[in-house]
């Protein structure tokens, strides 16, 4: 019978083994949901565990994230590509009403599920007030009347003194009226009706927040400012010019973009360019031709006989 060994060391079994130490403060829950999802990338799983436990406000842009890490702009978009295709991470454009786009960024930790609304805990009331002790009344001194003097009485009554005269208040100045809001110019209109330019300068109006967020202009708008447009086109601006001379130095926050660019079309409408004169075209002579009859060289456009043979011919057969 063989003789058993309790001295030989325990084989534990291949892989990791976990050391864990209980966290008390600057921690995040994680559910395994994530931390082992079996589509998404290692970075995009980093990615979403930096972003859960980030305070809310914190700018997550793919610039931002770009210089809090070593990975470049490329892996991190197509990470957040990632979480928002899962459901970790939702992305939407907002329009404010200045003109401004923004993005609404919102990280779920549990994609699908409604997130909990805390009730606020009801504050305890107030303590009964603590009942006052009621002081000892203490006696009031009896007020002793002065002593009269005797040549007091014998004193005649002091006669009021006359007050001054009191100085007019001056008027209040009146207040300066306030100017008075110039009208904004009339927009060109083309000397001439064309549907074609017509349909051209609205879509160039309608493509002008393409070029600037700034420029988002109404359909309204676009109909009212579309003739200035034409006019430009109509005296030889080309289209580049003419957005080029509508979005150039625009102030921060525009408060009218269709006044400021009512404004532009007027005051900055271009000239009437007259005709260009151009040289004429040079025109070679004609190539050479040898005559057959006489053989002298002369010019023409085609093979025949000279000046001089043609007539001796002519004369011959008439």
């Amino acid at each position: 019978m063989a003789s058993e060994h309790f001295n030989a060391r325990p084989v534990f079994p291949s892989g990791v083994r976990h050391a864990h130490v209980k966290h008390t403060s600057h921690f995040t829950v994680v559910g395994n949901h994530l931390a082992q999802h079996r589509e998404l990338s290692l970075t995009a799983i980093g990615l979403a565990v930096y972003i859960q436990s980030v305070p809310g406000g914190t700018r997550i842009g793919i610039k931002d994230l770009a210089g809090r890490f070593t990975e470049g702009e490329i892996r991190i978009a197509a990470a957040l590509r990632e979480l928002e295709h899962a459901g970790y991470l939702s992305r939407t454009r907002e329009h404010l009403p200045g003109g401004r786009i923004i993005t609404r960024t919102v990280s779920h930790n549990r994609p699908g599920a409604v997130p909990e609304v805390r009730r606020p805990e009801p504050t305890p009331p107030p303590p009964p007030p603590k009942p006052r002790s009621r002081p000892h009344a203490e006696p009031v001194p009896v007020p002793v009347p002065a002593p009269v003097a005797p040549e007091a009485n014998l004193r005649p009554d002091p006669q009021p003194q006359p007050q001054p005269a009191r100085e007019p208040e001056p008027a209040p100045e009146p207040r300066p009226e306030a100017p008075a809001a110039t009208p904004a110019p009339p927009v060109p209109t083309p000397s001439d009706v064309s549907p074609a330019r017509h349909r051209a300068a609205s879509e160039l109006l309608a493509r002008l927040r393409r070029v600037d967020h700034r420029l988002l202009l109404g359909e309204r708008d676009i109909r009212r400012l579309a003739p200035g447009v034409e006019s430009w086109l109509e005296r030889g601006a080309s289209a580049d010019a003419v957005v080029c001379a509508l979005t150039a130095n625009l102030p921060a926050q525009p408060r009218n973009p269709a006044g400021l660019i009512a404004h532009r079309l007027s005051a900055q409408l271009p000239p009437l360019l007259g005709p260009v004169h151009r040289a004429h075209d040079h025109v070679p002579p004609d190539p050479f031709q040898t005559c057959p009859t006489c053989d002298r060289a002369f010019r023409s456009p085609a093979p025949g006989r000279c000046g001089d043979c043609t007539e001796i011919y002519t004369a011959y057969v008439a």
